[in-house]
């Protein structure tokens, strides 16, 4: 039976670590704002990740790239509003951070001002100096290598990683040393996106931190959905996202049926009137 947000006690970094070790299976959401933060920590997510995928689900871009600072602060602070038990973490979006390590533990530091308990950003070997500079000023650090959304030109938009052997950018072994190095670098966990399960499986049995999955198979320590396509709400067509139910289609009937009622005068009545 799941647990409520009364009896779990707050998640921490160091729990990641520890659930590893005991083989206990991760969870995490990627949500946007105070009401859906609220409901799926009382449904007992682990943590709740406050993605630059905003752009694209929240805002209606084509990638996110066009995501700043101040609104990545913005969404971490009404995510953080909730006082959730599942552990938040910001992401650092496009242009936070790939200027300079100095870069990076500002923008670190400014989610946490908002709210963030960890921050996350994307690549590996080149990101290494960069990860090590956020965590020697004590602000946990999760990775992200793979398929790396805010790579999207540079990989030719969203394409699967690791298929082909090499240490060229998105090959197999490059993805692998790109794991190592996060790993070295001090990261308390790393998102796998979007990579054949095969080498997903490698890379968790060879890191001594999680591994949390997005479109890299079973054999991670956690898995991450985006809110929206877990909902049914967006009309994304991903292979790795399961529409676990439909919202979408009650959401529209339902505003339908309010139009209705406003055009045939059936709305406001008695019951929702003041006297």
């Amino acid at each position: 039976m799941s647990t409520t947000n009364d009896d779990r006690r707050k998640v921490t970094v160091p729990d990641l670590g520890r659930w590893k070790s005991q083989g206990r299976r991760m969870t995490m959401i990627t949500a946007y704002d105070f009401t859906f933060a609220r409901l799926v920590d009382l449904a007992g997510i682990d943590m709740i990740l406050v993605g630059d995928s905003v752009g694209m689900v929240v805002q209606g871009t084509d990638n996110t790239l066009a995501v700043d600072l101040q609104e990545m602060a913005y969404h971490v602070r009404c995510v953080a509003r909730a006082r959730t038990k599942a552990l938040v973490i910001g992401d650092l979006p496009f242009g936070s951070y790939q200027v300079s390590p100095e870069q990076a533990v500002h923008s670190s530091i400014e989610l946490m001002k908002n709210g963030a308990q960890c921050v996350k950003l994307e690549g590996g070997v080149h990101m290494a100096e960069t990860i090590a500079a956020i965590t020697r000023v004590d602000i946990p650090v999760i990775g992200h290598i793979g398929l790396t959304p805010q790579s999207f030109h540079r990989m030719g938009g969203f394409r699967i990683q690791g298929r082909s052997e090499g240490m060229e950018a998105g090959g197999r072994e490059r993805i692998l040393e790109d794991a190592h190095a996060v790993e070295q670098a001090g990261a308390c966990a790393v998102v796998l996106e979007g990579m054949p399960m095969e080498l997903a499986k490698e890379i968790t049995e060879k890191v001594s931190i999680p591994t949390i999955g997005i479109g890299a198979g079973i054999h991670c320590d956690g898995q991450v959905l985006v809110l929206h396509d877990v909902l049914g709400l967006c009309d994304s067509k991903y292979r790795f996202a399961k529409h676990y139910t439909d919202i979408r289609t009650p959401t529209i009937e339902a505003t339908r049926s309010f139009i209705r009622d406003v055009q045939s005068g059936i709305f406001p009545d008695d019951e929702h009137t003041f006297h």
